[in-house]
């Protein structure tokens, strides 16, 4: 816990100075007019105010946005913005779902169709080897 950026070892050394500068007994007084001090500060209508313009500037968005209808249009803005949201999500299961007509065959599918095709006709040197019957000519 830090109290003006002081830090709880740096408040010990701090206060070990000044036990050392101002010995016990002038410490004890110091610290009785420190406490008034603080007292009166705290007590003081100056304080008061500085207290309520410190709530009044950190409530002072919140406060104008109401006067200004803000939080409406806010609210609006979000709901658009879920809107949006689902829009988006309904395209792409759309996209997903019309994956299988855009896209092209897969390979496995090349390979059966290439089976598929019709034999080319025989060769001449597979006739010249298997000389023709005589009766095959008529």
């Amino acid at each position: 816990m830090e109290i003006l950026g002081i830090g709880p070892l740096e408040l010990f050394f701090i206060l070990l100075i000044a036990l050392i500068v101002l010995g016990p007994g002038d410490m004890v007084k110091a610290g009785r007019t420190l406490g008034r001090f603080l007292r009166k500060i705290i007590t003081s209508p100056e304080w008061r105010t500085v207290q309520k313009a410190s709530r009044e500037l950190r409530y002072l968005p919140n406060r104008l946005m109401r006067e200004a209808n803000l939080e409406d249009i806010s609210k609006e803005l979000s709901d658009i913005n879920k809107i949006g949201g689902q829009i988006n999500s309904d395209v792409k299961k759309m996209e997903i779902d019309l994956a299988s007509w855009t896209t092209p065959p897969a390979l496995a599918d090349d390979k059966v169709h290439q089976s598929d095709t019709v034999e080319s006709p025989p060769s001449t040197q597979n006739l010249a080897d298997n000389p023709a019957k005589p009766d095959d000519h008529i």
